[in-house]
């Protein structure tokens, strides 16, 4: 059994802050963690393994990753290292560049993957008996989505840190919405996670949307220190989904 990890304060704090913020983990919430093997889940993991140890309410935590069995990617070499953390594990697999192939249309491989994974996600959590699926997108993810949005569909659009589906039978929350990338990847190195390498390696073939974006945050963020402050004061309505009838009746001609 692997002695529990410490993640560093300042990841502590501002996660824990996101999850008393937006009200994520309330007392005997069962918690589905996805897993797909790349530094932001793993951190994410020991980071609420650290909070159910110590947090004042109970809840319990599980995790799942989805094979999509795309070749060069192989996140079964998690499977003794879950076991080691004395962690409920879940595996799926599923031929997903295989379906794509057949089913897809007019959209891009990752889009189709990620659909499919959450889809998997949902399954799962069903059918054990989960509440809530976690995330692991980070500040960095929610600023590039944001200019994704507002560049190429004229949308004011962002990831949301805790919502209920459609079906209305589950939450899906996103604790690392206050977190930037490089202290997830200072933590994961420090600590020496297994990180998968490419977890998506389709998506590493060849540029992105995301990455162009990815590109322009990080040569803004030289000549302007505080940006990322800055885009989180301006997509903090977007996070709790408050903009999101106004835009509906604008774009249908109706006046709020």
């Amino acid at each position: 059994m692997l002695q529990p990890l410490k993640p560093p304060k300042t990841l502590l704090r501002y996660t824990g802050k996101a999850l008393v913020d937006y009200g994520m983990i309330q007392a005997g919430d069962r918690l589905l963690l996805g897993v797909s093997g790349g530094k932001d889940s793993l951190s994410l993991l020991h980071i609420l393994q650290h909070f159910q140890r110590h947090a004042p309410i109970d809840f319990e935590l599980a995790a799942l990753t989805v094979d999509p069995l795309v070749e060069g990617f192989n996140p079964a070499v998690l499977k003794p290292y879950m076991a080691e953390l004395g962690v409920r594990y879940f595996f799926r697999e599923q031929a997903i560049l295989e379906n794509a192939k057949q089913h897809m249309d007019g959209d891009s491989f990752c889009a189709y993957c990620s659909r499919m994974k959450r889809g998997i996600m949902y399954s799962t959590a069903r059918q054990e008996g989960y509440n809530v699926l976690v995330l692991a997108q980070h500040l960095d993810d929610l600023a590039e989505s944001f200019l994704m949005s507002a560049f190429h569909t004229g949308r004011l659009k962002t990831m949301k840190a805790n919502y209920r589906i459609d079906a209305g039978d589950l939450r899906v929350i996103r604790p690392l919405v206050y977190v930037r990338e490089r202290q997830l990847a200072s933590f994961a190195a420090q600590a020496a996670l297994p990180v998968v390498p490419d977890s998506c390696p389709l998506c590493f073939s060849a540029p992105t949307q995301r990455m162009a974006m990815k590109q322009l945050l990080a040569q803004q963020e030289k000549n302007h220190p505080q940006l990322f402050k800055s885009l989180l004061q301006a997509m903090r309505p977007l996070m709790k989904g408050e903009l999101e009838v106004p835009i509906r009746k604008a774009e249908s001609g109706e006046t709020t």
